[in-house]
């Protein structure tokens, strides 16, 4: 799918979610059904979709929220009580969602307008900023099911919070409320009836930054993450390098010598 493509379809549903446009910043609205559950289509559609979302370089900020009170309200239960291990393969195709997202080279943000609990919750971790709305709930009820967090989040949870943290709200089957989620590092923001606005200014900010610069800080944090000092140490050499042939490092380092604000383009 090309991102021509794409734009022909912005602000039109499709099968699951849609896609709008406002200026640099992409909102990919979830819209699966009446509390946005995780089948194997949607994740089948969102592969498909977010290459060419996260590639167009004149997007420079990308939004995934939901609709209504719900952002992501988990797998369709319906499909996980198969007990299918080719279900289960299918299903766990939602980490190769969340890693399009982690390794967006802009920032993604999860606005989570209303309960994210499960695989919402697991999508979130994989986002740069998550934004809570004040009358949401955030957390991983599996374990009450007798299943547990198994698309992502039993190893981004423990990255985020720590491993003893992590290990007592998937166990226990926490559901936090936006300000527990808050105080916890779950999540960035809590915003109430500005909840929108709030957002827009946030997704505003961040695409007037320099949006190639932002995806090589995320390219050295989370393949650096995976690999001990040294090797990390050269992936961040080559992320500098990568910056020098940058326009907008250029236009920083000039603005600074002018005494000007910059003009960033986002390449």
């Amino acid at each position: 799918m090309t991102t021509e493509d794409l734009r022909a379809r912005e602000g039109a549903a499709t099968q699951g979610f849609r896609i709008e446009r406002e200026g640099a910043v992409a909102t990919l609205l979830l819209d699966n059904g009446p509390v946005n559950t995780v089948d194997p289509q949607l994740i089948e559609r969102l592969i498909e979709v977010l290459p060419s979302l996260t590639g167009d370089v004149s997007i420079r900020c990308l939004v995934i929220r939901g609709k209504e009170r719900v952002f992501v309200g988990g797998a369709d239960i319906r499909v996980m009580r198969q007990l299918d291990p080719d279900i289960y393969t299918t299903m766990r195709r939602w980490v190769e969602v969340q890693r399009l997202l982690e390794l967006a080279p802009k920032p993604v943000i999860a606005a989570m307008n209303g309960h994210a609990l499960g695989g919402g919750a697991e999508l979130s971790l994989a986002c740069d900023l998550r934004i809570l709305h004040a009358r949401a709930t955030i957390g991983f009820p599996e374990s009450r099911l007798g299943i547990f967090p198994g698309a992502g989040g039993s190893q981004r949870l423990p990255r985020l919070i720590g491993p003893h943290r992590a290990k007592r709200l998937m166990m226990d089957g926490t559901r936090l409320s936006a300000d527990e989620a808050l105080a916890e590092g779950l999540v960035d923001i809590v915003a109430g009836e500005d909840f929108d606005a709030v957002v827009a200014a946030e997704a505003a900010r961040l695409a007037a930054l320099p949006t190639a610069t932002l995806g090589l800080i995320k390219r050295a944090v989370t393949e650096g993450m995976e690999l001990p000092l040294s090797d990390a140490l050269a992936v961040e050499a080559a992320c500098v390098r990568a910056n020098l042939d940058l326009a907008d490092a250029a236009e920083g380092l000039q603005a600074f010598l002018d005494k000007r604000e910059p003009r960033f383009s986002g390449r």
